[in-house]
């Protein structure tokens, strides 16, 4: 019989919810246990997906000896504190995006993992759906010639709730950690790091960011223009152009169902990527997978990489004099 990574979830909000449900379709995952701040919501979530083990306190799932991985969906004030948490008590950790506030905080993370020797990733998913990885190979194929430019974005509006996490300063709210992580996320999957980042935006009134854009400019000349908003409604897509052709990634850009290889002189090509269940599996599965083989990082989703696109964040958020209050 396979071997099954014995799994833990910190959290039981919405990003746990969809990541358990995912966990159907993973074959190397056990999930075991769960743990929230309170009895009550770990014993409801237990209930709903079937978790043998349930925490009212997080320290103690990190404690249990038969865990070795934890998926962090807390809110992203707290990830790097629950990571570090966890690879102290000698866990794997699969952390949700963002994968902290600031490059300082996951360069604190990516040490102490490095320290301890194990397994860490940022659960970046979108990275491990088919329509990514098909896309990966077209670039790898050079299917349209020399990339030059990438063009992405979203808007989404969420009604006002100075209580609700987005519009919470405290817990890393905004629209970029929240939804431009994922754009920057794919411009550096195609492009690599930046070597220029140029951005603008404005806060609303509980002080983060509702309403951005920023371009990147890459050694190659390569640019990325990209918007994120909390004050319009676009469905988020993105377009890449070569000097061959371009290829344009459907709604919504973090877990596209098609992509549309326009190639000059040829027809189009619409490409459909079915998959069962809702795309969580595919992150999960890889997570396990680097664990059993021994090793300590993914090559499709590097630690070097996240601290990367952290950095880019870190100099979008200055330019945009955007600060929060753990960082004073």
């Amino acid at each position: 019989m396979n071997k099954k990574i014995r799994l833990g979830i910190l959290g039981t909000g919405n990003m746990a919810r969809a990541f358990a449900t995912g966990l159907s379709q993973a074959h190397n995952i056990e999930l075991l246990a769960v743990a929230s701040r309170t009895q009550e919501s770990a014993a409801r979530f237990s209930g709903e997906f079937g978790v043998p083990r349930q925490y009212a306190d997080y320290l103690s799932l990190a404690a249990d000896p038969d865990i070795e991985l934890v998926y962090i969906a807390t809110p992203h004030s707290c990830h790097m504190q629950n990571s570090l948490m966890c690879l102290d008590a000698g866990k794997s950790v699969l952390c949700e995006k963002p994968f902290a506030i600031n490059a300082s905080e996951t360069e604190l993370v990516l040490n102490k993992a490095r320290q301890k020797n194990l397994f860490l990733m940022e659960a970046m998913w979108t990275r491990y759906l088919p329509s990514v990885i098909k896309l990966r190979e077209l670039l790898a194929d050079g299917v349209i010639g020399n990339v030059q430019m990438l063009l992405a974005g979203g808007a989404f509006m969420p009604p006002f709730d100075p209580d609700a996490y987005l519009f919470r300063p405290e817990l890393g709210g905004g629209v970029l950690l929240d939804a431009g992580v994922y754009l920057i996320s794919m411009a550096s999957m195609v492009f690599g790091a930046p070597s220029k980042v140029c951005a603008v935006g404005s806060k609303g009134q509980t002080g983060v960011d509702e309403h951005d854009a920023f371009v990147l400019e890459h050694d190659n000349g390569a640019i990325a223009s990209m918007f994120v908003s909390l004050r319009a409604n676009s469905s988020p897509d993105l377009t890449l152009l070569g000097d061959r052709g371009k290829i344009y990634l459907h709604a919504p850009v973090f877990a596209p169902p098609r992509l549309t290889l326009s190639l000059k002189g040829l027809p189009e090509q619409v490409l459909d990527f079915p998959y069962e269940g809702n795309g969580y599996h595919f992150q999960a599965i890889e997570a396990a997978d680097c664990i059993l083989a021994g090793r300590t990082e993914s090559s499709i989703m590097p630690l070097s990489e996240t601290l990367a696109i952290m950095q880019t964040m870190d100099e979008i958020r200055q330019q945009l004099d955007l600060t929060y209050p753990m960082e004073k």
